[in-house]
């Protein structure tokens, strides 16, 4: 499941806001294809669909989410067809599948998020991006340090 499952236009009330719902299963889709850059085949052969289904989830989230840009409407990701799975451990983590240089394991466990302003440091927090996060004393983006 996404971490985040609503995403909405800056300064219009939510009241008055239209939405689109994206699938789970077109999240995914959207994911494995456009974020990660893997083959539709390949794709398919992970989400366990073949890859006509992957390319119609591609063109309907596709339509979705640009509807959303373009119109001003909020994502909400819900539903769908969809299994959830356990990622198997090895050594105590996750097989690393991600495609970063570090085979998706970002900079390794541990470490902490630093404001480069003020020097404020917290722990950093595995799947949440040090950079997606503003400090608390002064609002600058943190960044990822070691310990």
């Amino acid at each position: 499941m996404p971490e985040v499952t609503y995403f909405k236009p800056a300064g219009v009330p939510l009241a008055g806001l239209n939405e689109v719902v994206l699938s789970v299963d077109e999240y995914e889709a959207v994911r494995l294809v456009d974020l990660e850059e893997i083959g539709q085949k390949k794709a398919g052969k992970k989400m366990k669909i073949s890859q006509p289904t992957l390319s119609r989830l591609l063109k309907s989230a596709r339509k979705k989410i640009s509807d959303a840009i373009i119109n001003g409407k909020a994502i909400k990701i819900q539903g769908g067809d969809y299994k959830l799975v356990q990622i198997r451990q090895t050594r105590g983590r996750g097989l690393g599948l991600g495609r970063g240089r570090m085979r998706g394991f970002g900079a390794g466990p541990g470490g902490v998020c630093k404001c480069p302003e003020c020097g404020y440091e917290e722990p950093q927090v595995r799947g949440q991006p040090c950079r997606s996060k503003k400090c608390p004393k002064c609002g600058a983006l943190m960044v990822r340090a070691l310990e």
